[in-house]
């Protein structure tokens, strides 16, 4: 079996304000695990555990549905936390395009007909900066530390591709490799 999800990385020099919000968060900010710059990206479908033989069918829809799809650009905008504001658990940046949620939605319902749950929840596009292993009941202190960084802008990453990443899970935290990637606009002969 394979860990898997879809998504995509943002350019260098996004990562790179961002890491350094990151760096200096992390000197006020404890009791969370720091995502590595390297493994920054967001997700567009959490598939989960996979059966190795599925991959290639996995790899067909999206080469197919991804290829329909042109090249647009997604803002990195401001930090905040998941669930909500009185128990976070995830610490994440901000991201805004108009072609971010047809394009989730999109691998979301082919991913479901080749056997792959829907989404329970809404698609609220971020990228993780930290987990917390259990959930924190936010203190003042911890508001403070984020409320600067509500409406920080961090750049602006061209998406070009989607990619079907592997997840393994490691003691220091997860390491993200690529499976395969997809380029946006293949079938419009956009790339």
């Amino acid at each position: 079996m394979i860990r898997a999800f879809i998504g995509v990385r943002i350019e260098p020099d996004v990562a790179r304000q961002i890491a350094d919000a990151q760096t200096q968060l992390r000197e006020r900010i404890t009791g969370i695990r720091w995502v590595a710059e390297a493994n920054y990206h967001f997700t567009l479908k959490f598939l989960g555990p996979v059966e190795e033989r599925k991959i290639s069918q996995i790899s067909g829809t999206l080469k197919e549905l991804v290829g329909h799809f042109s090249p647009f650009v997604v803002s990195a905008r401001g930090i905040g936390v998941f669930p909500d504001i009185r128990k976070p658990r995830v610490l994440w940046v901000g991201l805004d395009s108009k072609e971010l949620e047809p394009l989730a939605t999109k691998i979301d319902q082919s991913m479901e007909s080749i056997g792959f749950a829907r989404e329970s929840r809404s698609f609220k596009p971020h990228l993780t900066l930290a987990r917390w292993r259990d959930p924190v009941k936010l203190t003042e202190k911890l508001r403070n530390e984020i409320d600067p960084w509500k409406a920080q802008a961090f750049g602006d990453s061209d998406v070009k591709e989607v990619v079907l990443f592997q997840s393994t899970l490691k003691p220091a935290g997860a390491v993200y490799s690529e499976l395969e990637v997809f380029p946006l606009g293949a079938r419009h002969g956009e790339n």
